[in-house]
This record gives structure tokens, sequence and C-alpha cells, in this order.
């Protein structure tokens, strides 16, 4: 049975140990509502770490529970540096030991360059400004730090065609990319395939997926969407989505094969040619 609980964030446990406290004082959650002035239903999405409180509110619940300032210190840890419907991933991905990726258009964010990803931002927030870019990049390099050891997590990427051939930031930023990619191939830290045009259509074509699998907990599956995403726990669904990855790889080239027309792409870029 231990082998099929789900890896908790740390919204998660924020929330466990709220409930744990809230429990010890023998309050409800209608009662902690009614003195930190919100609604139990809010309290139980604290307690599932489905939300966070609002520094007032985490103030309050301090003063409620006694636990001086504890809720409202470990909230400016859990400060939101994401979008709300990937920071549960980005915190699942410190923990998974196997990350299996694909991209229908775009690099993956764990494998981006600071050029590639600045080019991106700036895409997505046409009114930007320069320091908001810089933050928006910063969030993302810190984030590709998982990669740092050699063995864990293992990486497998597999990227359609599209991705390799579409400019973002120009020639420049498009070639090193993809020469990054390459050497990461190369250099052991990734396994890489290329879904070719000529394959046509294949199991993955309709958008980005990420299977992460952990050593002690069932493993989970999420896709994205424009200003939207979906994590999956359900057997079923991260089954489903298992096969589909599965189905896709069988389409794709041979790692060897992957990286060779990767180094060609970049040099085509650099080059300027499209």
């Amino acid at each position: 049975m231990e082998k099929n609980r789900q890896p908790r964030t740390p919204r998660e446990k924020y929330g466990e140990e709220l409930r744990l406290r809230r429990i010890a004082t023998g309050l409800t959650q209608e009662g902690l509502g009614e003195q930190v002035v919100c609604s139990p239903t809010l309290i139980s999405h604290f307690e599932a770490g489905r939300r966070l409180p609002k520094p007032d509110d985490a103030q309050r619940i301090d003063r409620v529970l006694g636990t001086d300032g504890f809720f409202a210190r470990w909230l400016e840890n859990l400060e939101a540096k994401y979008a709300d419907h990937f920071a549960a991933v980005a915190e699942l991905e410190q923990q998974a030991t196997l990350i299996q990726q694909f991209a229908l258009s775009l690099v993956p964010g764990l494998l981006q360059t600071d050029g590639y990803a600045r080019a991106l931002f700036r895409a997505y927030r046409p009114n930007h400004r320069a320091e908001e870019l810089d933050r928006a990049v910063v969030i993302r390099t810190e984030r590709a730090r998982i990669l740092d050891d050699a063995l864990s997590p293992v990486l497998w990427t597999v990227l359609d065609e599209a991705v390799l051939r579409r400019q973002v930031g120009g020639p420049r930023v498009t070639a090193d990319q993809l020469h990054k990619i390459a050497g990461m191939g190369e250099a052991g830290r990734l396994r890489l395939h290329v879904l070719p045009f000529g394959v046509g259509a294949h199991a993955l074509q309709e958008g980005l997926l990420t299977l992460l699998s952990f050593e002690d907990s069932a493993p989970v599956a999420y896709v994205e969407g424009l200003f939207t995403g979906h994590l999956m726990d359900d057997p079923a669904l991260v089954s489903a989505s298992e096969t589909a990855y599965a189905l896709a790889l069988s389409d794709a080239m041979s790692q060897q094969e992957s990286l060779a027309l990767v180094r060609a792409a970049a040099e085509e870029h650099d080059h300027g040619q499209q």
C-alpha cells in the first residue's frame, strides 16, 4: 500500500500541519474560520494544500492557534514563483526519480537556455518590463538545477520536429538552444528522441505531456495548454498517459539519429536558414 502513496508537496505539508494544530486546540474548521474571519471552506482548502492563506490570514491563524508566528514564517518560504496550475508540478519535479516529457512546439522549460526563455517570456508579455523578464528567467534557471546531479532524476525528452524548426529569439538563440540539448544528450544527461514530420499523426500530437515517477510513491502525469494545466494522479489516466508516451516513443527516431538531426538543425539556424 505504501507504494501507492502520492508524494506530498510543501503546500500539502503546510496544510497538514495546520490541520493537526487546529485539532490539537479543539477547534473545528468552522470555529477556526470564525476567529480568522474566513469561511470554513477556505480553511479546508488551506488544510488540503489547494490554496495558501494570505499573509494577514496566516498571522491571524498564528494568533488563534498560539503558534508564535509559525505559519506566517513558513508561508514566506512558499511564496508562489509559478502559475497556480504549475506550482505543484514544480515541487514534484524536485522529488522525481524519472521525468519523461514531450513537447510539441517549444523546448521544455527544464532544458531552456537563458536566451530562449527570455524570448518566450517577451512574447508572452507584450507590456513587459526588463526586471520582470529577469526574474522570470532566474526562476526558470533555478528550476533546472534539479539536473545538476549527474544521476537523478533520469530525464527522457521526446520532441516533435517542429520544436527544432521554430526560431525563438532569432537564429543565434535557437542554435545555442539546440546545441545545448544535443550536448546534454551526448554527455548522457538526457535521453533524447525526435518525432520527425514524416511520422505524420502520433499519440501525443495534441500537446505537452510530462510524466513524473518517484521512488516510493505512485506516478503522476501533467498536461498543459494556454494559461492552464492539469495534474493527474488517477491511476487510469496516468496509465493512459504512459501508454500514449510509449506509443509516441515507438514512432520516434533513435537517440543517435535524433542527436544528429538536432545538430543539423542547429547548424541551419547558425547559418540563418529557415
